[in-house]
């Protein structure tokens, strides 16, 4: 991935400004590949600014050029708890945008929830999803990062980290609850045409400053993704260390 060009960050006022430019970016993105006649291949993240996001680009979507019936809508992790939790990132995703777009249902991919059993047949399941149903490669991939440079269920130290021979994996035991999580690996992740980092918050600013410094991925996992063509750092004034 050496050939990869170099991250670029934005940096905005406040969390506000952030998820309008997010939401904007997304749009103009989706436009753009469907100009070229391709469906757009995005996944989600979850946390609080990606849940702005996804509300700032609902509201926007009406005045879009966007056909929500040709894009394919992946997530980058989920927490395992049943399909009804308030922890799922699908649930906050639907509430917050998906609701409220014309999608194809067929079209838009949940990781499977804790109903579906075991955890390792869960994780597989999905890798089959987005090996059938998918491109190959993302257009956009959008991740947060918590304060310990952790992203989708990637976090520091675990094993998965170094699984580069599968697309998505279980996580037990993970640090921050709840324990039990689906997440894309490394190699499923690097295959964006374009990956976002969402960061806001003053408790982010150590693990960006690190990710930016070039970090071990083991010590501060968001160094372990880069885009093939872009690779941005969308962040407010307080994850800058600017508060």
């Amino acid at each position: 991935m050496n050939d990869r060009p170099p991250p670029v960050v934005e940096v905005y006022d406040d969390a506000g400004a952030l998820a309008a430019s997010i939401a904007t970016r997304l749009l103009e993105r989706l436009e753009d590949v469907q100009a070229t006649g391709r469906i757009p291949q995005i996944a989600l993240t979850g946390g609080t600014i990606a849940d702005e996001a996804h509300r700032e680009l609902a509201r926007l979507a009406r005045d879009s050029s966007v056909d929500w019936s040709r894009v394919e809508i992946w997530w980058g992790d989920e927490r395992y708890v049943a399909a009804d939790s308030a922890d799922r990132n699908e649930l906050q995703a639907r509430s917050a945008m998906l609701d409220a777009l014309p999608l194809d249902p067929a079209r838009v991919h949940p990781m499977p929830s804790s109903e579906h059993g075991d955890l390792a047949a869960a994780a597989a399941s999905y890798a089959n999803d987005l090996r059938t149903h998918g491109s190959g490669d993302f257009d956009v991939v959008m991740l947060g990062v918590g304060p310990d440079g952790h992203v989708a269920s990637l976090f520091p130290g675990i094993p998965q980290l170094d699984v580069d021979d599968t697309i998505a994996v279980g996580v037990s035991g993970s640090p921050k609850p709840p324990p039990e999580r689906i997440t894309l690996t490394f190699a499923a992740l690097n295959r964006a045409a374009a990956v976002w980092f969402l960061v806001s918050g003053e408790s982010k600013a150590e693990a960006f400053a690190l990710a930016i410094a070039g970090a071990d991925k083991h010590d501060i996992p968001a160094t372990g993704v880069t885009g093939m063509s872009e690779t941005l750092w969308m962040i407010d004034e307080a994850a800058a260390g600017r508060a």
